[in-house]
């Protein structure tokens, strides 16, 4: 019997921006199979530095923790985009220098996890749709680092990685440039309980 504990930001507490329909939660807890179970400790707007909140909710029959955090860091510190900059050596210096910041904070993060012993999932960052092409194209590039480093810290501790980038491929996956929609939610949700069941 499986009971997971989903942990994160609005990718998994997304019911503001479906418009009362279903989810991401009401999809998992539908498509779950019988006597299994899955509870919501995500909160909207989360940050790495929230997580542990999130944790101190964890009760002994969870046997499961999905997480998916970094998107609000990577946001906080999306003005490195917009740096004007001598050249692009400059900018890479810039975007590693936040990057390295985001992947010790990470790192302490799922050092923690680990100390719960219990089996843990992690997301990597999807990249949103956003109706700039050139915008895209750079939040494309810099959460490649961001999701590097995710990838990383994973692969260290041999723990298993659900790309959301290769989930939610489309403009109607999104509610709005950077939330997913019911039929984004869906497909997480679907996503999730097939790397776990």
């Amino acid at each position: 019997m499986t009971h997971i504990a989903l942990i994160s930001d609005s990718i998994f507490d997304n019911a503001a921006y479906t418009n009362g329909g279903p989810a991401l939660i009401d999809h998992i807890r539908r498509l779950l199979p019988a006597h299994s179970t899955a509870d919501l400790l995500a909160r909207d707007g989360a940050l790495i530095s929230d997580v542990k909140a999130q944790l101190e909710n964890l009760r002994p029959e969870h046997t499961q923790l999905v997480l998916s955090v970094g998107g609000n860091n990577a946001l906080l510190n999306a003005g490195v985009l917009d740096l004007q900059v001598a050249s692009s050596g400059e900018a890479y210096f810039h975007l590693e220098t936040v990057v390295d910041e985001f992947e010790a904070a990470y790192r302490n993060l799922i050092e923690g996890c680990m100390q719960l012993n219990r089996p843990l999932c992690v997301c990597t960052i999807y990249e949103g749709s956003f109706d700039d092409l050139v915008y895209q194209k750079m939040v494309k590039l810099a959460l490649r680092a961001f999701n590097n480093a995710i990838q990383m810290v994973a692969h260290d501790h041999c723990l298993p990685v659900i790309e959301l980038r290769r989930v939610c491929t489309r403009a109607e996956d999104y509610a709005n440039p950077i939330e997913p929609s019911v039929i984004g939610g869906e497909k997480i949700a679907r996503a999730i309980l097939k790397t776990l069941l």
